[in-house]
């Protein structure tokens, strides 16, 4: 069993910066891939950003070169690092990971950016 907190959420206008973390109850150094994903109001949850244990990383369009995603194993905790936020970016940010078939999520963080 794994649990995911995140946290560093709120509230932020245009154009700022917030970098959300992701602490894990175990090694990370253990587990498979770990994501970013964020669920809007009325909209399905999607991809936002993806880290490999290895550190290969891939984004959601919307957010290349905006934002960054990396992962602290001697923390257990992954980051993402939002720059230059626009209020599409506002959703419930929830982190996850893979340990062999078993998926994880966390319970969510919000993120709201006001124009």
């Amino acid at each position: 069993q794994v649990h995911l907190v995140e946290s560093g959420g709120g509230l932020v206008q245009a154009g700022g910066s917030l970098r959300l973390s992701c602490a894990a109850s175990r090694s990370i150094a253990s587990l498979g891939a770990m994501g970013w994903y964020r669920q809007a109001p009325g909209k399905q949850r999607e991809l936002v950003a993806r880290i490999t244990s290895g550190g290969y990383t891939n984004y959601a369009d919307s957010v290349k070169g905006r934002f960054t995603i990396s992962r602290d194993n001697a923390e257990n905790t992954m980051y993402l690092q939002m720059n230059s936020l626009n209020p599409e970016d506002t959703a419930v940010y929830y982190c996850n990971a893979l340990r062999a078939w078993e998926v994880y999520w966390g319970q969510g963080t919000q993120v709201t950016v006001s124009s």
